[in-house]
């Protein structure tokens, strides 16, 4: 009887714990359609941004990214949501990188606000020596980025699909003791 008591407490806690979490909504089944209607994608900005450099010899590695707030349509505080970026060069069916960001966490998003700045950026890029390599690049490919969702049980939600822009947000160091 001394062995079963400890296991029997423990069975009806975890019971009782199963119950208030489900009455929280912790178990709540989030529809793709739901999570669509709850989040609005906004101050979308798509750019290149650096991933690697080294002065000399000359290398840079540039990838790109997409930045965007989220604001809350729904009359709840948005927590838990998960991003997905894909990159992939136009008209190609490989991906050039990808990036999972849980990007919706300790702060929710109360009811008709936006978020801080979400920054979403390929693992993989493009090399080159300097940025003015990049802009002068006769060959330069188009790159476009698709972005998904996602929250509890929603499954991953397709939220649109974008040019990466040719800005590239990276400045070189000036020469540092040259003087003219």
């Amino acid at each position: 009887m001394r062995r079963v008591l400890p296991i029997l407490i423990l069975l009806i806690a975890a019971v009782f714990i199963g119950i208030v979490l489900q009455k929280l909504g912790v178990f709540q089944k989030v529809t793709p359609e739901e999570l669509k209607s709850w989040i609005e994608i906004t101050d979308i900005e798509t750019k290149w941004v650096p991933k690697y450099y080294q002065p000399w010899p000359p290398r840079l590695i540039l990838v790109p990214a997409i930045q965007f707030r989220v604001k809350n349509l729904s009359s709840k505080p948005l927590r838990y949501i998960n991003f997905n970026a894909i990159f992939r060069f136009k008209d190609d069916y490989e991906n050039l990188g990808d990036c999972f960001l849980a990007a919706i966490r300790n702060k929710p998003v109360m009811p008709g606000e936006k978020s801080d700045p979400i920054l979403l950026k390929s693992n993989y890029g493009v090399e080159g020596r300097t940025k003015a390599s990049f802009i002068n690049n006769p060959h330069w490919k188009i790159v476009e980025v698709r972005l998904f969702a996602q929250t509890g049980s929603s499954g991953y939600v397709f939220f649109g699909q974008w040019e990466v822009s040719k800005k590239i947000e990276f400045e070189e160091p000036k020469p540092v003791g040259i003087k003219k």
